[in-house]
């Protein structure tokens, strides 16, 4: 009876971690096919136990594939003898934040970019509320000062401002963006991405 239960579980894992790859896969595409990111870009991971898969250094998200996905421990040590994203530690962060946080996807969508030179009254909570879409979707979204991508100092400079947002956007860089599924945090991504540009238009239409 043990063994069997055994077997059952590990026949569920395996079908868990199936299920986030192809989730994963799905996002990743459909996010080059559709202009949102370009070349290789963006990084993107989700965590399975106490393993994280993050997408390899160089990889492209309309041709990634399962073998890109490279596992790290939760502490960031290499499982494997592929190379991860070197901005690893911003998804490592939001996964020791909260073990709500299974999947987190970081891309340099474009508007996102642009409403990152808009001067902010609060860094906590960035994008105005013209809709209420975002707010229900993913909650505050954080301003992170620019630091060189994939330095120490733009680490602690996301550490630092970690505990206060539930998503965030890097100054001249773009969005990094927790979800507690993969589809969720597509979701609230295209989400940001939305509410990025409506804020920016009318911001352009001195609205804002």
């Amino acid at each position: 009876m043990k063994q069997e239960h055994h077997e059952i579980k590990s026949s569920q894992q395996n079908d868990d971690l199936r299920k986030k790859i192809e989730d994963t896969l799905f996002t990743a595409h459909s996010l080059f096919t559709r202009g949102k990111v370009s070349g290789s870009s963006a990084n993107i991971s989700f965590r399975h136990g106490d393993i994280v898969y993050i997408s390899g250094s160089g990889t492209c998200f309309g041709t990634l594939k399962e073998s890109d996905l490279i596992p790290i421990s939760m502490t960031g040590c290499a499982l494997s003898s592929g190379k991860p994203s070197k901005e690893w530690p911003l998804h490592i962060q939001l996964y020791q934040k909260s073990s709500d946080i299974q999947a987190v996807i970081h891309t340099h969508s474009l508007y996102c970019v642009l409403w990152s030179f808009v001067p902010t009254q609060n860094e906590t909570d960035v994008i105005p509320p013209h809709t209420p879409y975002l707010q229900m979707k993913l909650g505050k979204v954080g301003f992170i000062p620019y630091e060189k991508p994939g330095t120490e100092e733009l680490f602690q400079a996301f550490r630092d401002r970690i505990a206060k947002s539930d998503g965030f956007i890097l100054k001249n860089h773009g969005p990094v963006v927790p979800g507690k599924s993969m589809l969720d945090a597509f979701f609230s991504l295209e989400e940001l991405e939305e509410s990025a540009r409506v804020a920016w238009e009318l911001y352009r239409a001195g609205l804002h």
